[in-house]
């Protein structure tokens, strides 16, 4: 199945205003020579998709194999990560705006992309997030509480990234897929069959960092996934300024496979991503995945989307939404009942409040924390560092006791 390309771009128009062409002068002779360009007519990229947005089951011979066995239980575990994640995700948003977090990116509509290829993961495998990769650190067992401390500013990270094998989020832009290359090529010649997985952004795919990734992956034939959530906005910027083809395509240039999944579907990402982790694990080096899934929110709690795109796109992206998909299914599937949701959604409430009361009694900094581990062991210049510090707090002391 096809969706429309975010790809797809009106022909240029030149100065004079005509689509696909260019004029030039030979400022000799004063002979205006005009070059005509011609734009190939390319049709919608390939989609794997397993759900249907009115929750149906749709068939697909290279998929299906992958989510054969998939039980109703473990059906109603993806409806419930969704949904508790989304619980989550909207609880931050509403503590940002009562300014217990400084900032916030929020996931809204991208649960399924996150869920599913976060539930395709085994335990030693490692997984690289962005900033907004909060339904991942669910399926990971990160307990969500842990992810606010730095929003608060109380603690640099929150978590220790080895118990989960969920690093630290990444708020430089592309550069945790550098980690994750070069971790995966670490996997390799350990010769363990564990796999990794660095998950980014459509805006992130223009980035250097991203491009040397695939470079050295494709080279290294190293085990790693590259999970791009392309959710059409990077900030501002619509997906066709970062690239004249789909982004899974540029895969091909670099030696490795691509492919398009429908990001709201759940099962669909579940099997993707455990095809292309089966690849790494087998040998068979990096895969591109492109979950195609849209941004219902802003970027960041300090973006204003109203500003670059209209009501009807999102208005259009909200009746796929990837959590009523999968409720439609479970429901048109006797798969669960009243009670089940019923149940699910006091879960719901009851996490909004616990991580309500565990952001407002997180204990303030240890000023001097940001020292202790910059050096395995130690250095000269951090103790200086500290020392430099130290007498500019009690600066403050002193002033205060000259009063």
């Amino acid at each position: 199945m096809t969706v429309d390309s975010s790809a797809a771009r009106k022909p240029r128009r030149s100065a004079a205003g005509k689509a696909g062409t260019t004029g030039s002068s030979t400022g000799t002779t004063g002979t205006k020579r005009t070059t005509r360009t011609t734009t190939k007519k390319t049709t919608d990229p390939e989609l794997v998709q397993l759900l249907t947005p009115e929750g149906k089951r749709v068939k697909n011979a290279e998929y299906d194999g992958y989510v054969a066995g998939i039980t109703p239980e473990e059906l109603r575990g993806l409806y419930r990560d969704m949904v508790l994640t989304r619980r989550f995700d909207a609880e931050a948003t509403a503590l940002q705006r009562q300014g217990e977090l400084g900032l916030w990116a929020s996931l809204l509509g991208q649960e399924a992309a996150q869920i599913g290829s976060g539930r395709a993961l085994r335990d030693d495998d490692y997984v690289f997030p962005t900033y907004r990769e909060h339904g991942v650190a669910w399926c990971r067992g990160v307990d969500p509480t842990n992810l606010l401390g730095m929003f608060r500013g109380v603690n640099n990270g929150g978590w220790d990234p080895n118990s989960n094998n969920f690093h630290l989020y990444t708020i430089v832009i592309g550069s945790q897929t550098l980690h994750a290359t070069g971790y995966a090529m670490g996997v390799a010649k350990d010769g363990a069959d564990s796999a990794v997985i660095a998950y980014f952004g459509d805006g992130a795919s223009s980035q250097g960092d991203v491009a040397e990734s695939f470079t050295f992956s494709a080279v290294y034939n190293a085990p790693v996934v590259f999970f791009c959530q392309n959710n059409q906005w990077a900030i501002s910027e619509p997906t066709e300024k970062q690239s004249r083809v789909p982004l899974y395509q540029r895969a091909q240039g670099f030696g490795f496979p691509g492919v398009r999944v429908d990001g709201n579907d759940v099962l669909a990402c579940l099997a993707v991503t455990k095809w292309a982790l089966e690849r790494a694990r087998n040998g068979e080096g990096p895969t591109l995945v492109e979950a195609y899934t849209y941004r219902m929110g802003a970027h960041t709690t300090s973006d204003d989307p109203t500003r670059y795109r209209g009501d009807e796109e999102r208005l259009a992206w909200e009746a796929k939404d990837p959590i009523l998909r999968l409720r439609r299914f479970l429901e048109a599937s006797n798969h669960a009942d009243e009670g089940f949701f019923a149940e699910l959604e006091a879960e719901s409430e009851a996490l909004g409040r616990r991580v309500r009361e565990a952001v407002r009694a997180m204990p303030d900094p240890d000023h001097f924390a940001i020292f202790e581990h910059a050096y395995a062991d130690g250095h000269a210049l951090v103790d200086e560092e500290r020392a430099q510090f130290a007498a500019y707090q009690a600066s403050f002391a002193d002033a205060e006791g000259g009063h």
